[in-house]
């Protein structure tokens, strides 16, 4: 792209699905002294396959947060700004049409080589991922040769979370399948000019934690009659969401044999299918990426013990990938100031 690597592509929106937390925006979320944005942002400068981050969200409102000189010293690579769009969908194509190299203010769209650029999408409301989990899932997303790639984190990478001492945790649920149960993480590596379905992301996304019965059996008819799902959809997708339920009501007896129908091999096929393009999930052995904020309870844990697990993150990625390279590797000098609107450096 425009600099060395690939871009990464955070969403900061606000609309739609979206949800407020006390009444704020998450990405605005104060968090040790930042907004939870500025907390992804900071931690993108040091994986070194991206050569540039994108927020998308309240240009307004980011230019004000990400605007301190604190914050500016820390960046290695070009920011850029960008105005939201209507919703996550149009939040994440858009973007990306205007990182593509040569784009102009309103984007293109991509073409010949550009067909496999790739970009990492990251929720920005993400205050434990590691720089070195990042790396780990792109490294692995890359070589698996998938044009969409989405990252899962397993059981036991969570249990630090865990309410504990009087202390309060952070519940997750879990994908319930044949080979174990994984969460997750928040981490998107696409070729979009690769995919030939790209509007069904969104709504798999946004009932990825569905609890209602009714959202459940809505989005399981819409898949049954859509053009590429049909009935083998619509019932592996009722199955992956009933063992979750029932994990989450402890049942375990019963989770366990509905998940023995459900295989990741096979998820990722119908989801290739509905997708039209070569899907494969990513397991990375670090959780942070899999602890975003979608409730107050969340919110106030993570506040309560923040350095804690923070600390705990670190020294498990640490363990499990090596120390941070020496230095960013990719985009503009240390102190770089940002850059707003959709205007790239």
């Amino acid at each position: 792209m425009k600099a060395r690597g690939f871009p990464a592509i955070v969403a900061a929106g606000d609309r739609n699905a979206s949800r407020a937390i006390h009444g704020e925006s998450k990405a605005f979320l104060a968090l040790a002294g930042r907004p939870l944005v500025a907390h992804v942002v900071s931690t993108l400068q040091d994986v070194p396959e991206i050569g540039e981050v994108w927020v998308v969200g309240d240009r307004e409102r980011l230019e004000r947060e990400l605007a301190t000189p604190e914050f500016r010293a820390e960046l290695s690579k070009p920011l850029h700004l960008q105005e939201q769009f209507r919703n996550l969908y149009e939040n994440a194509w858009q973007t990306y049409r205007r990182a593509l190299p040569g784009a102009g203010p309103d984007g293109r769209d991509p073409e010949g080589p550009d067909l496999d650029c790739p970009a990492l999408f990251i929720s920005a409301d993400l205050p434990f991922v590691t720089a070195q989990e990042i790396s780990a899932f792109l490294q692995r997303g890359l070589e698996s040769g998938a044009d969409y790639a989405v990252g899962l984190a397993p059981e036991g990478a969570l249990a630090c979370f865990q309410a504990s001492d009087g202390k309060p945790g952070i519940e997750p649920a879990f994908f319930n399948i044949r080979d174990g149960r994984l969460r997750q993480n928040n981490l998107h590596l696409a070729r979009p000019g690769r995919i030939g379905k790209l509007q069904p992301i969104e709504e798999m996304y946004e009932h990825r934690h569905q609890k209602e019965w009714s959202d459940m059996l809505g989005l399981a008819l819409r898949l049954l009659f859509s053009q590429r799902g049909g009935l083998q959809v619509a019932w592996l997708f009722m199955v992956l969401h009933l063992s979750g339920l029932a994990d989450r009501w402890r049942l375990r007896r019963l989770a366990d044999r509905l998940r023995h129908f459900v295989s990741m091999e096979r998820v990722e096929r119908i989801i290739s299918k509905l997708l039209d393009t070569r899907f494969r999930f990513i397991t990375v052995e670090t959780g942070g990426a899999a602890i975003d904020v979608d409730t107050e309870a969340e919110y106030d844990a993570v506040r309560e013990r923040y350095q804690e697990w923070r600390s705990l993150q670190e020294k498990r990625a640490t363990a499990l990938y090596g120390a941070l390279p020496a230095g960013a590797e990719g985009g503009a000098a240390p102190g770089s100031a940002a850059k707003t609107g959709s205007e790239p450096t």
